[in-house]
């Protein structure tokens, strides 16, 4: 087993290895999958003839050894010789509310610890820092060489992964062997966990988000969404070796720039005719299911705002997600961006007929896929439309095909039963479907309504199944219907349709649709599944094959692992006018004050209330604060979820801000990376950052501590 001096003395390689034949093509492929650079194979020559900018190993190092991993859901980095780490504010949300005590509300009024002694350790929170990269691909290769076929080649990388990993962790270093091109290559990345962090500072919540829902993705933005925490080891502050130095004044408008994060997933690496099945079938459908989740929740709220805070954990999760598969789908219906995958498709398709032994070997690759989504297209209808348990599914739905199942499993002999029907596990499971249906008539009828509407949607008024539900009126009206008449609240009559087993008889409407919909759902998905499979072995060449091809001129998708991606401060048009590269305190002050007066039109649910209203210290700054100071600015460095918390720095590795969003036309970046099309970064700027915590929130120790670390 390696030991710990073995792999923090590893040096990253920091040259290019890229198929010469196709160097040509390397603009394009960087156009389209995007700049998240791995430490493993960093674009030194790239980046050299972009930036006129040649970092080497010792530099990529110092870098990788600065940011951090922070839990298992955002980025960090180190900012201190102390073990100050800086990251978001709505990635520490929960760590700010697991040292919340009685009468507190940190989430709502902010945190400082004015002395060290303040400081709050937060359970079970850590972070890890990337100490060691070793390349294992021949050994996951080779381990695989004697499968006989897909499935078997799968059972021995996994046991293979396993086996390095194992051997390759030896405490406090923890070994995750990171698959990239979709199975081309493999990477054993060694990190060092650190499991005593506290809290030291957390803004506001109406400061951090500031704009409330309305500025998800948004931008001109105004928002402080930074927390900083601090590592210890033996009860001390930690001493890194590793760590970025601030910046003195940020960055200028197009001076190169570079994100250094975890993205959490992308899929890039892919053709465009599955970009249209996603764009035809499973985003629209995600879409529809998650704004009907937003509104209910919403309305749930305006009736009820003492449920405000319970529920804002739900609520931000729901519209943050229906935000981004939004602008994801407005992506993917953008022709000119299907048609640059397409055109990358045929570019990658003749590097391989002019290669006789990529010709063998993926010549039909791309007309494979293109078969198989074609079949998936004609089961997504029933796949989408008739699940019967998850969310967006009616709680009578859920009990009346729970109710359909048990009855037809019982009815087999126990050794042709699935495991869940057989003995006590059946019993069980016939208790569950006794108990009382958690009924509430309204949300109910409302979203039964919206369940019928989304099938009607996807299979159409004429399908024999919306037929029967509908009997010739519209969703809401039906939903009343079913409602009214269903025995499913009624535990005697459900007793005894357990008892009796007799689905034949039953003429419950919910029962009757729910009989259809288990059998056609099952038969879609039965057909559905080895299609599946097949389509992620095609995937999985598919990597390989771009890799053969343009080698490391292209990243690989997104893996929550730590990459790199470059940039330039620079703002965009949009809308018929301009947006700035930078945003300042004035602006953030016209907002409050321009909608203090229209609570109506302001206000958000998540923040139940104006979304542009400000916490109470920062409606009265001091004269000392200098409302000039940048706040927020947009680069057109390349993240995704996971790169929240990430530190920006510049060439010479210092902090000019924090990454914490993209605006409404990132999106789309999940499949295709677009800067010409307004794809920005959006981040706190290290001097509003500075500005806020001297003038606003008096916190001269923490300023201190930064400043000397410059």
């Amino acid at each position: 087993m390696m030991n710990l001096r073995s792999v923090i003395t590893l040096s990253v390689l920091f040259l290019i290895t890229v198929c010469t034949s196709h160097a040509q093509q390397s603009e394009h492929a960087v156009l389209e999958n995007g700049t998240m650079w791995t430490f493993d194979n960093p674009p030194v020559e790239y980046f050299s003839e972009t930036y006129d900018f040649s970092p080497d190993g010792e530099w990529f190092d110092d870098v990788r050894m600065s940011a951090l991993r922070f839990a298992n859901h955002c980025s960090a980095s180190f900012i201190s010789a102390e073990g100050l780490v800086m990251t978001n504010f709505h990635c520490g949300i929960d760590a700010v509310q697991e040292v919340t005590r009685e009468g507190e509300d940190l989430r709502r009024d902010g945190f400082y610890a004015a002395t060290a002694a303040d400081e709050r350790r937060v359970p079970d929170l850590f972070v890890e820092q990337l100490v060691g990269i070793e390349d294992v691909t021949e050994e996951v290769i080779g381990a695989m060489a004697s499968a006989e076929d897909a499935s078997a080649a799968m059972e021995l990388r996994a046991k293979a992964i396993a086996e390095i990993e194992t051997r390759m962790s030896e405490a406090p270093v923890r070994c995750q062997v990171v698959t990239f091109y979709n199975g081309a290559r493999f990477s054993a990345y060694l990190y060092k966990r650190y499991d005593d962090v506290r809290l030291v500072f957390s803004s506001e919540l109406g400061f951090a988000f500031f704009g409330g829902i309305y500025d998800f993705w948004a931008y001109p933005r105004y928002s402080f969404d930074c927390d900083l925490f601090r590592v210890y080891e033996n009860g001390e502050p930690m001493k890194p070796e590793h760590y970025f130095h601030w910046s003195e004044k940020g960055a200028a408008p197009g001076e190169a720039i570079f994100v250094v994060g975890n993205p959490g997933r992308t899929g890039r690496l892919v053709t465009a005719d599955i970009l249209e099945f996603e764009r035809d079938h499973r985003v629209p459908f995600v879409v529809d299911l998650l704004t009907d989740a937003m509104e209910e929740m919403k309305e749930q709220i305006r009736s009820n705002p003492e449920s405000a805070g319970e529920k804002f954990d739900q609520y931000f999760g729901i519209v943050n997600s229906q935000e981004a598969y939004a602008g994801r789908l407005i992506g993917l219906r953008d022709n000119e961006l299907i048609e640059r995958r397409r055109a990358f498709d045929e570019r990658s398709r003749e590097a391989v007929r002019s290669d006789p032994d990529l010709e063998k070997k993926y010549g039909t690759l791309w007309d494979d896929i293109r078969a198989l989504t074609t079949k998936q297209k004609a089961l997504a209808p029933d796949l989408y439309a008739l699940r019967t348990s998850g969310l967006g599914n009616s709680a009578y739905i859920v009990r009346a095909s729970a109710i359909v199942t048990w009855i037809e499993q019982t009815a087999l002999p126990e050794e042709q039963r699935s495991k869940s029907y057989r003995g006590e596990a059946a019993e069980l499971q016939r208790r569950q479907l006794l108990r009382p249906l958690e009924s509430d008539p309204v949300t109910d009828e409302r979203g039964f309504t919206q369940q019928l509407q989304r099938m009607q949607n996807i299979l159409g008024a004429n399908d024999p199944l919306m037929q029967q539900a509908l009997q010739g009126s519209d969703p809401a009206t039906a939903a009343k219907r079913m409602l009214s008449e269903t025995k499913l609240t009624d535990t005697e009559a459900i007793k005894s349709l357990l008892d009796n087993g007799d689905l034949e008889a039953c003429a419950d409407p919910f029962i009757r649709l729910a009989r259809v919909m288990n059998t056609r759902g099952a038969k879609a998905a039965t057909a559905n599944a080895p299609l599946a499979a097949e389509l992620e072995h095609k995937r999985q060449m598919l990597g390989s094959a771009l890799y053969a091809i343009y080698g490391n001129a292209i990243p690989p998708d997104a893996t929550f692992t730590l990459r790199i991606s470059d940039g330039i401060v620079d703002g965009y048009e949009y809308n018929g006018t301009v947006a700035p590269s930078y945003t300042t305190f004035y602006g953030m002050y016209d907002r409050y004050h321009s909608f203090d007066d229209d609570p109506g039109r302001s206000w958000d649910a998540m923040m139940n209330g104006n979304a542009w209203e400000l916490p109470p210290r920062w409606k009265n700054p001091p004269a000392s604060f200098d409302l000039s100071t940048p706040i927020n600015f947009v680069s057109t460095c390349d993240i995704i979820g996971g790169n929240s918390g990430s530190p920006v720095i510049n060439k010479n590795k210092e902090i000019i801000g924090l990454a914490f969003d993209g605006n409404i036309e990132s999106l789309p970046g999940e499949f295709i990376f677009a800067p010409d099309k307004a794809n920005r970064t959006i981040s706190v700027h290290s001097q509003g950052i500075i500005e806020s915590l001297r003038h606003i929130y008096n916190a001269t120790r923490i300023v201190e501590e930064i400043e000397r670390s410059r």
